[in-house]
């Protein structure tokens, strides 16, 4: 992993990664950001002293999306070929809504600037956000002719709905922290120092939990967002029979017999 470009550290069960090019607001491409952000999701993901991730952004901006330099070069992938530029998009940008899509671990998207165009899709991948009182979020592709390359569209309208996800998308407009929280798009609004200390006191909180449990309730919410009502039971019912042959789930319930406070090994 570029570490010039991506930062991961890994403290108390929470991965934090950060993306680390503040210079040029940390754009996804004409760098080694794509590379960098999936050799973070893995090695979380495969890290069993994982339980959740913040994803934020090294100051100002959280993430500037795409690099406008690099779609206007006449040499550029995007200015040629149309199917190498597609080609382009599945095996570069859009192997980043895969990789957090299928995380185990939940993320929390700790939005500390600016997050526009893929910045702002990425966010929307995350199972939670909160913003600090500078962040911006806006799904700006159409004001560059172009649609969100990046799977935005399909998150977009989970997180928030048709009606909401139609309007930020055909408007491209920009909105500020506080219309975030009125719409849905993040948990809250914090004072910028805050921000942090904010996203890890709320990752603390998961990463107490059982973390085999844990990475399995993820598992569950991603299936029913896919699955009808009658597999979904199956499954569910199937995972609960997994858990309750759990080390963990025996220690929390001899722990709530015994009004004492449970430790957990995710076994």
């Amino acid at each position: 992993m570029s570490e010039s470009v991506v930062l991961l550290e890994i403290a108390d069960r929470i991965a934090t990664v950060t993306l680390n090019d503040p210079d040029r607001r940390n754009p996804v491409t004409g760098n080694e950001m794509i590379a960098g952000l999936l050799d973070a999701f893995d090695q979380a993901q495969r890290d069993p002293g994982v339980s959740v991730m913040i994803l934020t952004g090294a100051d100002p901006a959280f993430c500037a999306g795409g690099d406008i330099k690099e779609m206007s070069d006449p040499e550029s992938v995007f200015r040629k070929n149309p199917l190498a530029a597609a080609d382009s998009y599945i095996t570069g940008i859009q192997r980043i809504p895969l990789a957090l899509y299928n995380l185990d671990i939940p993320t929390i998207a700790a939005v500390n600037g600016p997050a526009v165009g893929a910045g702002c899709d990425l966010t929307m991948m995350c199972d939670m956000r909160i913003a600090s009182e500078k962040a911006k979020f806006g799904e700006v592709f159409l004001n560059l002719g172009i649609i969100p390359g990046d799977a935005g569209t399909w998150f977009l309208l989970r997180r928030l709905g048709h009606q909401k996800a139609a309007e930020l998308t055909f408007t491209g407009r920009m909105v500020g922290a506080e219309e975030a929280v009125e719409l849905g798009m993040v948990l809250e609004v914090v004072p910028h120092g805050d921000l942090m200390a904010r996203a890890r006191e709320r990752a603390a909180v998961i990463a107490a939990k059982p973390p085999r449990a844990l990475r399995v309730a993820k598992r569950l919410m991603r299936n029913a967002e896919r699955m009808d009502l009658p597999d979904f039971l199956n499954t569910a019912a199937a995972y609960q029979a997994l858990m309750h042959q759990t080390k963990d789930h025996h220690e929390a319930l001899a722990a709530f017999l015994e009004k004492r406070k449970p430790a957990f090994f995710g076994d």
